[in-house]
């Protein structure tokens, strides 16, 4: 319970009618969440427009609202605060009411349009091995030490955000690592956080369904980086030709990394195998569980982040070549027969095109790569055929399916991916609706040797069809119909 006048700081007031005096005891920007004696923050979302149910919060007992336009009629016993912006009046407000946690702990956040979830449960995993207490908030689930908590976006509202870091302090958290995706900046879901220090990965076609321009997305992700304090570090992946952008206006320390240019932490791969990745780190060896050149960028970013917040090189590295690889992204399971079934988060082109290379550098040439792809529906759209095209180029064989339609007709989005198949791939590409049908003939397609990836949905348990998720596990009907191949 807080005072409304005690969580106001920051706000951006415009006016206020009515007592601010007011003993508060939640804070809430859905209306269907609306209890006694809780402040109601009216934002304007995607989907509604906060100010529409005012007079149905307050029936429902709210004694304040948070507002840009005030009400037609103006209730005495109400108190009501006019700001600029709601959204960002939420996240500052959310802050205040759960005693600004961030600033409590270590917060590190993770931005870039691939490799957030691997960068920042690598790192969950690392500081809890080196003895700490460590929060994480991911696209994947939510954790407190051992205790997980589902996660349902990449990066919590504001509201929900600050209660879990809140959380995380009382039970002794030093550190929280946490995935900032592009619509948590602009939606302002970080304002009022306090960060210990940022990393950008990458940034290549994505979320322009929300953004409209990749202009727009880049600004977004940019954001971030400028909203950093001056006793924070800024590390990016210089490779990337946005990653110097990212450090433009930022006051936090600046720092790189890269495997190919120079850069303030370096890393070189020696060897690349499916049992993974041999690694030179700043003049280091390190064998680690993990594959791929995207997971190099990942484990250097790690590494770095490491580096930054104090910890001794050796005990990172050390910790490093022991952690498994994260959940859905490029986990893989191999048949007696040598058949090799890939399970893969890619759902952006760039990130289809990385593991795809990654196939291509560790297999020797003689066998099928059979991938599987599908898009989502109600996302961009626009990358519907490059990720059909792509497929086809560094695959052998291609079946294109269905991967969370959602409120679209899959036969729609897979007619568009079919428009990125060019004249002389025809042959190669198959088009089955039914994702567990699409798995089920790669399976039977493959022979001894060959090599299977199933992309786009990764640790998701379900497939979402017209509002309803239905249990669907990538990983487990592989398993399940790679087994006709096991003697």
């Amino acid at each position: 319970m807080k005072l409304l006048k005690d969580i106001l700081y920051k706000a951006g007031l415009v006016e206020v009618i009515g007592s601010t005096n007011l003993a508060i005891t939640s804070v809430c920007f859905d209306s269907r969440k609306a209890d006694k004696d809780c402040l109601f923050v009216a934002t304007r979302g995607t989907q509604s427009d906060g100010h529409k149910y005012i007079e149905q919060v307050i029936a429902a007992g709210a004694i304040a609202v948070i507002c840009e336009e005030l009400p037609a009629n103006i209730d005495e016993k109400i108190s009501y605060v006019r700001v600029h912006d709601s959204s960002y009046a939420l996240g500052m407000i959310a802050s205040n009411f759960y005693d600004n946690p961030s600033s409590k702990l270590k917060l590190v956040g993770v931005t870039g349009t691939n490799g957030k979830t691997t960068t920042v449960t690598l790192l969950f995993n690392l500081f809890k091995t080196l003895g700490y207490k460590v929060g994480l908030l991911s696209t994947v689930k939510n954790q407190i030490s051992s205790e997980v908590i589902p996660a349902t976006h990449t990066t919590p509202d504001a509201v929900r955000l600050n209660e879990l870091l809140k959380q995380m302090v009382e039970r002794g958290c030093q550190y929280c690592f946490m995935e900032v995706s592009s619509h948590a900046v602009v939606q302002h879901r970080i304002t009022g956080l306090t960060f210990a220090g940022g990393v950008f990965t990458n940034i290549t076609h994505d979320h322009l369904d929300y953004h409209k321009t990749f202009d727009e997305y880049i600004k977004a992700k940019k954001g971030f980086f400028d909203s950093l304090g001056e006793d924070a570090f800024a590390l990016v992946n210089k490779d990337d030709a946005n990653g110097i952008i990212m450090l433009q206006n930022t006051k936090a320390t600046k720092k790189t990394y890269a495997l190919k240019s120079n850069a303030d932490f370096k890393c070189k791969i020696m060897e690349n195998q499916f049992s993974g990745l041999l690694l030179n780190v700043d003049g280091s060896e390190v064998w680690t569980k993990l594959i791929g050149t995207f997971n190099a960028y990942n484990i250097l970013a790690v590494y770095a982040t490491a580096t930054l917040l104090k910890e001794n090189k050796v005990n990172i590295l050390t910790t490093l070549s022991n952690l498994n690889s994260v959940e859905g992204r490029f986990e893989y399971v191999r048949t007696e027969n040598g058949v090799v079934g890939i399970v893969d988060y890619a759902h952006t082109p760039d990130a289809l095109m990385n593991v795809l290379n990654t196939v291509k550098d560790i297999r020797t040439g003689n066998e099928q790569v059979i991938t599987i792809v599908g898009c989502g529906g109600d996302r961009d759209a626009q990358k519907r055929p490059l990720m059909a095209k792509i497929a086809c180029e560094l695959s052998t064989k291609v079946i294109l399916t269905s991967d969370n339609p959602r409120s679209e007709d899959p036969e729609e989005i897979l007619k568009q991916m079919q428009k990125g198949v060019e004249p002389h791939n025809y042959k190669k590409a198959l088009t089955i609706v039914d994702r567990k049908e699409a798995i089920r003939t790669a399976c039977a397609m493959a022979a001894p040797g060959d090599i299977i990836l199933l992309a786009g949905k990764g640790h998701e348990t379900y497939q979402e069809i017209k509002g309803v998720k239905h249990p669907f596990d990538d990983m487990e009907i592989l398993k399940e119909n790679l087994k006709i191949f096991e003697k």
